[in-house]
């Protein structure tokens, strides 16, 4: 092989690497390239030193947050929040927010902050169909407030959303009662996998409708019912090469690690969950 063809043969190797995410150092060979974390994952030590904690996040390879309690900017006023965020390298894409806090004033500093979303976390199981009707009216007149202020609205469901009660399932009420230009949904895979729903299935019937995801691991899904354990997602029992490919290919936009149980403590396994991530391949 002359010097010519040992080059161009050398530089096409490179691409292909290149293109597959494996090459030497650093480099990131995982599928998701830019993902990030519920910082409700480290809420032992937010409160406590909030920056601190987010710029140990950031060179975990986090580069996108999600923020919860009722001050989601930490103490900092949505210029100051913006700054930081822009020193570590981070887009806080969203918050998560009591519905009594969705209000005028926290749109507005969410979209001065770059927020795109402001999530309704929790609701409860509700008693009736009725009832997941009236949740998703309150829904849509909250997305209209962030329509307003060029935010989405959303809700992210926990394992009593795909609950099958009284012959109905809530999630699928408030899908269906919802006004897609007005509320979307983040879809937590663990509670909807703990709950015994088939995710893939139901990515592949209602994808367009969700627009973040929570990444996190279980150690066993319970047949009773009952709350399951979670660990570091490199050892549990979710597949999410199968799941992540499904919801990319149907549309999601971001890929968010959340962990409340820890082996050892919220940092390690903030630190091996981000491996993971990095080099999960799907």
């Amino acid at each position: 092989m002359n010097r010519r063809d040992f080059i161009i043969q050398g530089g096409s190797a490179l691409s292909l690497a290149l293109l597959s995410g494996r090459v030497f150092g650093n480099y990131s060979a995982g599928t998701v390239k830019n993902f990030g974390c519920q910082l409700y994952s480290v809420r032992d030590l937010m409160p406590k030193d909030p920056k601190g904690t987010m710029q140990q996040l950031a060179k975990m390879g986090y580069k996108l947050f999600e923020s919860y309690s009722a001050d989601p900017f930490w103490g900092m006023s949505p210029k100051e929040c913006k700054a930081f965020l822009k020193e570590i390298g981070v887009k806080m894409v969203s918050t998560h927010m009591a519905m009594n806090g969705v209000t005028e004033e926290l749109a507005a500093n969410a979209k001065e902050v770059g927020l795109e979303y402001i999530m309704c976390p929790f609701i409860g199981m509700q008693p009736s169909v009725d009832a997941w009707k009236q949740r998703a009216d309150d829904f849509n007149k909250a997305g209209e407030l962030c329509d307003r202020y060029g935010i989405k609205f959303g809700y992210h469901n926990h394992s009593y959303s795909f609950a099958f009660v009284s012959g109905m399932k809530g999630q699928m009420v408030l899908l269906e009662n919802t006004d897609p230009n007005l509320v979307c949904f983040e879809l937590d895979m663990c509670w909807s996998e703990a709950a015994g729903e088939n995710t893939i299935a139901h990515l592949k019937e209602y994808g367009n409708r969700y627009e973040l995801c929570h990444v996190k691991q279980l150690v066993e899904i319970k047949e009773d019912g009952s709350r399951p354990q979670q660990t570091d997602l490199a050892d549990g029992v979710i597949d999410y090469t199968k799941l992540l490919r499904t919801a990319m290919d149907n549309g999601m936009k971001y890929y968010l690690v959340e962990q409340e149980q820890y082996p050892i403590d919220s940092m390690t396994s903030m630190k091996s969950d981000a491996e993971y991530m990095r080099k999960l391949v799907f």
